[in-house]
């Protein structure tokens, strides 16, 4: 029967893809291909009220029908150039679409069918669990930003004997082994920094035993359930080499602090972690993304360690497990929290390193070739590394209309009503189908002006990398920066704003084509149709040039929402019962169940009722009056600075909240978007001259050298972690996870 009804199915699917190329290559008029387009957009409002993947899978494939007849028809019946320079722009132009196209049944095949893995259960005997070691790499990062990091990770749930915590210092700051040797971590430094992160990591492999070995970014905080969460997986596939969990941030990105101006819009992250991750689980094809993550030691050792050929050895380790019969798989729960860039052009040059290195794998070690990978793999990681030249047709699909608007070369030999006919579908169906499929992590036409904002910068990077891949360094991303004074960064914006000025000049020929011309004509539809198409252009770009307005950052703690039970303690030992509405290391608010004055500066006790314990936290008062309180922590000890990391960060269910948004909707995304080119024309301190001097301030800064921190003999040096008493592993807090995450 098994055989029988997988020939059906078999038969009915070739039959599919037989009616399917019918669709793709039939030739129409533009008259009939309109109506064909209105009965397609029919056909996806009436299938999109209908809840449930299977639903989802059809329209996605509905959407890649007409793609891809649009892409037939550009190629077969709209390159007609007359001149060099028109063919240029027209073929330019399709292999753009292509692109875009490919990247669209790439990103389709990922996300249709995520996987909700569930966490698996440790074993109850505690002897059973195995060693592990956990890394945190630095180098010129402040310690301010490591230490809640390695406070944190020593106060993760799991028996002390089996637990060491390194600092793998390739600055060779005395203060950090100092602070190593106070709160009882190892530490480690080497000789030289060849390899950068990679390097450091395979020199501390060497220096270390633990069966498992988990890596966190030196400001990636970690839950104190993170290896109890994921070592189950680890016992259960003796296969698999690397599980990842999200990389959750805490703090705002330049878009969201700059642009979303309190509106629920899901960060740029949000849409890998949340769906392409979980989508690439399906197929054993989860990437390393170099923290936040448990790995294998034997499955490094049997790559040769982390690879140090390229700037993304995160994604490249998994690349060569999975070659060697090695199986990954990702943890749909933020684990930890870590700070994102501050700055939008620390944001650009943190995003060009990682399209160098995937770029730079896609040549040297490409996964469309070579063993040990299956074709879902293949796709996966190539869609990884293939994303990273979306520079190149994104500056394509920018200038496109300027072609004709200012250089008066046609790049569609066609008449309006026919690209209206045949694009107008296939953007409709890949919006609309995209919000369907990702609309719970990423708003439409938000994905615009981020690739607008890059695109620029990349362009160079791209071109650079796939003729010579042996180009460029490691960077470490700066983090934890403040802001006294808003300004507006056109340093990080400049590329845009010229292309913002050129499509504006565009827009105005387009208006004068118009007017110039007789009304009906094909020059005047063809100056109309390329003058909104510029104006659609202009939207994203206008909104990048207002990514460039930094807000001012004066909070060297970030705040984050939480509403926990506590308890206020006053001098005179009277309790207050109280609700939190925030925390930071810096500090609390709290909301009090009655209302008191407290003079400022009083010392108080905040006690945070965590599961089985009672965190007591000293703080002085910085505001009481009538029913809040503002909070200000003094730790005097590194025992107290552990309490508040784990009152903040350490909290097992601190981040399950990392992923709910306002479902998207298309039009008001797309209002949204427009609204944010207000923000070019607002704010007179801005756009004023005002900003010149900080700006060459900023500049003589940056040019300013800094001086290399190193330690006075080039030398390994390995201090071994203290030992402690075993902890009583958190257990419940595990079960409850258990229950709360979704069905695998």
């Amino acid at each position: 029967m098994s055989f029988v009804s997988g020939l059906l199915r078999g038969g009915v699917a070739a039959i599919g893809l037989l009616l399917a190329l019918v669709v793709i290559v039939t030739p129409l008029d533009a008259n009939d291909q309109a109506m064909l387009a209105v009965g397609g957009i029919v056909v996806f409002i009436v299938l999109n009220r209908f809840p449930g993947k299977r639903f989802t899978v059809v329209l996605a494939m509905l959407s890649c029908v007409v793609s891809l007849r649009y892409l037939h028809w550009r190629v077969a019946d709209t390159l007609d150039p007359e001149s060099f320079w028109q063919g240029f722009f027209m073929i330019g132009l399709v292999l753009a679409e292509a692109y875009a196209v490919l990247a669209l049944l790439l990103g389709y095949f990922q996300t249709l069918w995520p996987l909700e893995r569930r966490p698996a259960s440790m074993p109850d005997d505690t002897a059973e669990w195995p060693t592990v070691d956990v890394f945190i790499p630095t180098y010129n990062e402040d310690l301010e930003i490591v230490r809640p990091t390695v406070l944190a990770a020593l106060a993760m749930d799991w028996p002390r004997d089996k637990l060491k915590i390194w600092i793998l210092d390739d600055g060779r700051r005395p203060a950090f082994r100092d602070f190593a040797e106070e709160c009882g971590c190892g530490y480690m430094v080497r000789p030289d920094n060849k390899g950068a992160k990679a390097g450091n990591l395979n020199h501390a492999m060497a220096h270390t035993d633990g069966d498992y070995i988990a890596i966190f970014d030196c400001d990636h905080v970690p839950t104190r359930a993170f290896l109890q969460m994921t070592l189950g997986w680890m016992l259960r596939d003796p296969q698999l080499g690397m599980l990842q969990t999200p990389h959750h941030f805490y703090s705002l990105d330049p878009f969201e602090r700059n642009l979303s101006n309190g509106r629920d819009v899901p960060n740029e992250g949000l849409m890998f972690y949340g769906l392409v991750q979980p989508g690439n689980d399906l197929w054993n094809a989860t990437f390393f993304c170099g923290s936040c993550a448990v790995l294998r030691r034997e499955a490094l050792e049997q790559i040769g360690g982390v690879p140090t050929e390229t700037v993304t050895e995160d994604c490249h380790a998994s690349l060569r497990m999975q070659r060697m019969g090695w199986n990954t798989a990702y943890l749909r729960v933020p684990l930890a929290a870590g700070l994102a860039t501050e700055r939008l052009i620390i944001h650009i040059g943190q995003r060009m390193r990682w399209a160098r290195g995937m770029l730079q794998i896609m040549r040297v070690d490409n996964p469309l070739f070579g063993p040990g990978l299956s074709l879902p793999q293949r796709l996966c990681y190539f869609s990884a590394m293939f994303h990273f030249l979306f520079a190149m047709p994104r500056v394509v699909f920018l200038s496109a209309p300027l072609a004709f608007l200012l250089l008066g070369h046609s790049v569609i030999a066609a008449s309006p009503l026919a690209i209206v006919a045949y694009a107008g579908p296939h953007i409709f169906h890949a919006v609309a189908t995209g919000s369907r499929v990702a609309g719970g992590v990423r708003h439409s036409f938000w994905s615009e002006i981020y690739e607008t904002v890059l695109a620029l910068w990349l362009l160079p990077v791209t071109l650079a990398t796939l003729l010579d891949p042996k180009k460029g360094k490691f960077n470490v991303t700066e983090k934890g920066g403040l802001l006294p004074e808003g300004y507006f960064d056109w340093r990080a914006v400049w590329p845009s704003a010229v292309l913002a000025g050129l499509l504006m000049a565009g827009v105005g020929s387009g208006i004068y084509g118009v007017i110039a011309n007789p009304w009906g004509s094909l020059e005047s539809q063809a100056f109309l149709l390329n003058g909104i198409w510029a104006t659609l252009c202009l939207v994203p770009t206008l909104a990048s040039v207002a990514a460039g307005r930094e807000r001012r950052q004066l909070r060297a703690r970030a705040r984050v929402d939480v509403e926990l039970p506590a308890v206020l303690t006053l001098p005179d030992g009277h309790k207050i019962d109280a609700r939190t509405q925030d925390l930071s290391l810096g500090g609390a608010g709290l909301v009090l169940a009655e209302k008191r004055s407290v003079a400022a500066d009083t010392a108080v006790t905040l006690e945070l009722p965590l599961g089985q314990e009672t965190l007591a936290i000293p703080a002085t008062v910085r505001r009481l009056e009538g029913g809040e309180a503002q909070l200000l922590f003094r730790p005097a000890t590194v025992e107290e600075e552990a309490t508040i990391v784990r009152a903040v960060f350490g909290r097992a269910d601190a981040w399950l909240s990392w992923d709910q948004h306002r479902p998207d909707r298309p039009l008001r995304s797309l209002v949204e978007v427009v609204a944010t080119m207000g923000s070019v024309f607002t704010g007179r301190s801005q756009l004023s001259f005002a900003w010149w001097r900080a700006r060459r301030q900023r500049r003589d800064e940056l040019r300013r050298p800094v001086a290399p921190v190193a330690a006075p003999e080039r030398r390994t040096e390995v201090l071994a972690p203290r030992s402690a008493a075993p902890t009583r592993a958190g257990l419940a807090v595990l079960a409850l996870l258990l229950a709360a995450a979704p069905a695998m």
